[in-house]
């Protein structure tokens, strides 16, 4: 294969992992809900167990996403985590005390007390959501970096990439559109959190709570969300000359990436009636429709996120535009690995599909029966 057909090819796996890490931070937005909707210590046991079966494949694709940004575009992952590296420990701190804390938060002689524990998974909830979307925010918005090649051959000072702002990244929280993306993610793992509760747990107290929380969430989640889109459609984008690789400002940009992809605009319109279904059936019959809304909701959310990390990089586009010099931005063609370190990795990714159907099989697996207040009365590993 061509090194141009190598790097759409990993975007698109980058894109696949970004939408699934959207979909499993579920978790992320459950956390936030243990007070919310438990309102007694075993109904947050509940919770919390049903959430602790799942945290890790949130916290394993994250580690993914990341490295497989590493080998494909590793000049995005010096120019980012190497300079923007306040946001992205910002970022990483809430996952770590969220394994902290399911480890434990059960533990015999715990001295922090169960509350310590919990507020860990709800500060996890709040910031890696939020600042996760922020930072994919910012592959429409740009960000301030500078980009010079020939600093490899300088000895004493052979960085590449600089960042420009003090701030190092924190300042993405200053940008509107960010935190729209930001606050997006968040109301939506919310609600993708209260679909996986009325999913996993037999409880008519949680389920009621759930599915009252289940409207509160999803309205200012659509408020978000369309006011992001809405921003990055009508906002000059960055574009690439594919002829020597000129970057110039496009007005309407992301619009018209939409429109010349239609692929990715049936993607994008169909995610979002997934959500929206997955919504609606729990709302209009619990009974027959409970279980179901997070699989169509999940479904919906992968579709949309990655029809969204297609815009952003598909079709002669900046993904990382620099707002230091627009000729720094990066695109797929100027930051990615070699042809060869491409194709190794691209037989490499070819063991996809199994680890895959191995998360689907332990899922399952895991999920094989619902939580309720005599399974928690029983014993066993608890979280």
């Amino acid at each position: 294969m061509s090194i141009e057909t190598l790097q759409t090819y990993w975007w698109l796996i980058i894109s696949l992992l970004g939408s699934l890490l959207v979909f499993l931070m579920f978790v992320q937005g459950g956390q936030t809900l243990i007070y919310t909707i438990g309102k007694t210590e075993p109904e947050r046991k509940m919770l919390v167990n049903a959430l602790g079966r799942k945290w890790e494949f949130t916290f394993t694709t994250l580690v993914t996403f990341g490295g497989a940004f590493f080998a494909s575009f590793p000049l995005f992952y010096s120019t980012s985590f190497g300079g923007a590296y306040w946001v992205w420990m910002a970022i990483l701190f809430p996952f770590i005390i969220q394994a902290v804390a399911y480890e434990f938060r059960s533990k015999p002689d715990n001295f922090l007390g169960h509350k310590t524990y919990e507020w860990f998974l709800i500060i996890n909830g709040l910031l890696g959501t939020v600042l996760i979307g922020i930072a994919v925010a910012t592959f429409f918005t740009g960000s301030a970096f500078s980009v010079n090649k020939s600093a490899l051959t300088n000895l004493l000072d052979p960085a590449i990439s600089r960042w420009q702002h003090p701030a190092h990244g924190l300042e993405a929280v200053l940008n509107w559109r960010n935190v729209a993306l930001g606050l997006a993610v968040f109301f939506l793992s919310r609600v993708l959190g209260i679909l996986y509760f009325m999913n996993t747990i037999d409880n008519e107290q949680i389920i009621t709570r759930s599915k009252k929380q289940l409207l509160i969430n999803t309205v200012p989640f659509l408020v978000c969300f369309v006011v992001f889109v809405l921003a990055i459609l009508t906002m000059p984008g960055f574009a690439v000359r594919p002829q020597d690789g000129f970057i110039f400002g496009e007005p309407f940009k992301y619009f018209h990436n939409l429109i010349q992809m239609p692929l990715v605009l049936m993607m994008f319109a169909a995610g979002v009636v997934f959500v929206l279904l997955g919504v609606a059936l729990p709302l209009l019959d619990h009974a027959r429709n409970g279980s179901s809304g997070i699989w169509y909701a999940g479904a919906g959310t992968i579709l949309t996120v990655f029809a969204l990390f297609c815009m952003a990089g598909l079709n002669n586009t900046a993904y990382y535009p620099s707002t230091f010099n627009i000729q720094h931005s990066l695109t797929i063609r100027n930051s990615s690995s070699s042809h060869y370190t491409l194709t190794a990795m691209s037989y490499v990714s070819l063991l996809v599909p199994f680890v895959f159907a191995y998360i689907w099989y332990a899922w399952k697996a895991i999920n094989s029966k619902k939580i309720d207040a005599a399974e928690m009365e029983e014993g066993g590993h608890t979280y």
